[in-house]
């Protein structure tokens, strides 16, 4: 028989898939690896400066032996604006070196192999295996489904890892790689974290935490 949760996370997949039938990855890409680097960038930036910046960045260096090949100066440079550009810089550099080196030239499709890159974790690694390669590997949890999640009761977690884990046990899945896209389209457009818009949220009925922000 199912839960009480089991039964409003049923509920929510089936409003947010009506409601986002055209949820997708708002990373611009072209292939796993683009794919990987704008996730890499994506960290504490919007999705809109990373397509900014790829668009550039990803004519100037084209596949993993360019990035490799790159002065880490002009990485950091060239990713400035996306904030930690050095880190981003170090990890990009250095991530595109093992591809090269460990996997002939092309990202890995399996999680372990995956998190041996610099710059890659869990959440990284799940935007690249469900978006690039169609693979369930689990939920990718950001700061959307992380605050949605929890304000719709799936979850009492807000370490990342373990939110991941509470949706995972509800979520069926067949829905893992969308379910992500679903809750933040409804976060950017709806659920916002300073100033949700209950009044018009289709999910207002069955959310435990309606008007509180």
């Amino acid at each position: 028989m199912a839960t009480k949760k089991q039964m409003q996370a049923d509920e929510v997949v089936k409003r947010l898939k009506k409601l986002y039938p055209d949820a997708h990855c708002a990373l611009n890409h072209t292939n796993p690896f683009e794919l990987l680097i704008a996730t890499i960038l994506s960290a504490q930036c919007t999705d809109e400066r990373v397509n900014i910046v790829t668009a550039d960045l990803f004519r100037k260096y084209q596949g993993p032996t360019a990035f490799a090949d790159a002065p880490r100066e002009d990485l950091e440079e060239d990713v400035r604006s996306t904030g930690f550009f050095r880190n981003k810089a170090k990890s990009i550099k250095g991530a595109s070196t093992r591809i090269v080196e460990e996997y002939g030239g092309e990202v890995p499709a399996e999680m372990d192999e995956l998190l041996t890159l610099p710059g890659v974790a869990r959440k990284t690694a799940n935007v690249v295996l469900g978006n690039a390669y169609g693979i369930a590997s689990g939920i990718v949890v950001d700061t959307h489904v992380k605050r949605l999640s929890y304000r719709l009761g799936l979850t009492t977690q807000k370490v990342p890892e373990k939110v991941e884990k509470d949706l995972r046990k509800l979520i069926n899945e067949k829905h893992w790689v969308m379910f992500s896209h679903w809750l933040i389209f409804h976060g950017r457009q709806v659920c916002k974290a300073r100033n949700p818009n209950c009044e018009e949220c289709k999910l207002a009925d069955i959310c435990p935490k309606k008007g509180v922000g």
